[in-house]
């Protein structure tokens, strides 16, 4: 089982969904003190390898992995919800769901430990936001979800942790694809106004970062 961790401003509403653990043959277990030290030697690569919907256009959507090879990065280039205020009525809900591909040195394996979602919401007085984001192993009927719901007024920047208290490792040898939907919503409920949610990069300090931890196989 997982547990979710909302840390953000008043005025948030946070639901938490319930999540199954990976269903992966085979799962590769290590100690707690062997999962926090292990570092892989060899290069790690992150990929997008498929990207649909209206909030990721192609090419808006990029991953970049961490230096110290303990995670990665996406960063999102277009990806805002608006309703209110004259904004179109097709711009209430975007949604992005992307294929990510994480390649390893021979020999080491990974889990994900833990994914920060970052955004920025202006949401007026009598509106309401929502950010929903799933995410899933290929090959996987178990998938990690996460809803947050904004009332308003609330101007300014929120975050959401999900902490895997059980590690589960991709079995050793075998490389498959991170599927991760993300969903923004806006509803303008009683106010005149323009209410958004972002999650664009250009916003200030905003994406969505995956923690991973590593074991030799």
């Amino acid at each position: 089982m997982r547990e979710r961790v909302a840390v953000a401003r008043k005025g948030i509403v946070v639901v938490l969904g319930a999540v199954l653990a990976f269903a992966l043959p085979a799962p590769v277990q290590a100690s707690p003190a062997d999962a926090l030290s292990a570092v892989p030697e060899g290069n790690v690569t992150v990929d997008v390898v498929a990207a649909n919907g209206s909030g990721c256009a192609p090419g808006t959507a990029r991953v970049v992995a961490n230096s110290d090879k303990t995670g990665f990065r996406i960063r999102y280039g277009d990806f805002v919800a608006e309703a209110g205020g004259g904004a179109d009525a097709t711009a209430r809900r975007k949604n992005c769901q992307l294929g990510v591909v994480v390649t390893v040195p021979a020999g080491w394996t990974f889990a994900v430990a833990a994914v920060d979602y970052r955004g920025r919401a202006r949401v007026a007085a009598g509106a309401t936001g929502l950010q929903r984001t799933n995410y899933y192993w290929q090959g996987s009927s178990a998938d990690s979800r996460t809803e947050v719901t904004f009332a308003g007024p609330y101007n300014g920047f929120w975050s959401t942790q999900d902490v895997a208290h059980a590690l589960v490792y991709l079995p050793c040898e075998q490389q498959r694809v991170l599927n991760i939907n993300t969903e923004l919503r806006v509803d303008a409920g009683s106010s005149g106004t323009r209410s958004s949610m972002s999650m664009t990069a250009t916003e200030g300090d905003v994406d969505t970062l995956f923690n991973l931890n590593w074991t030799r196989c």
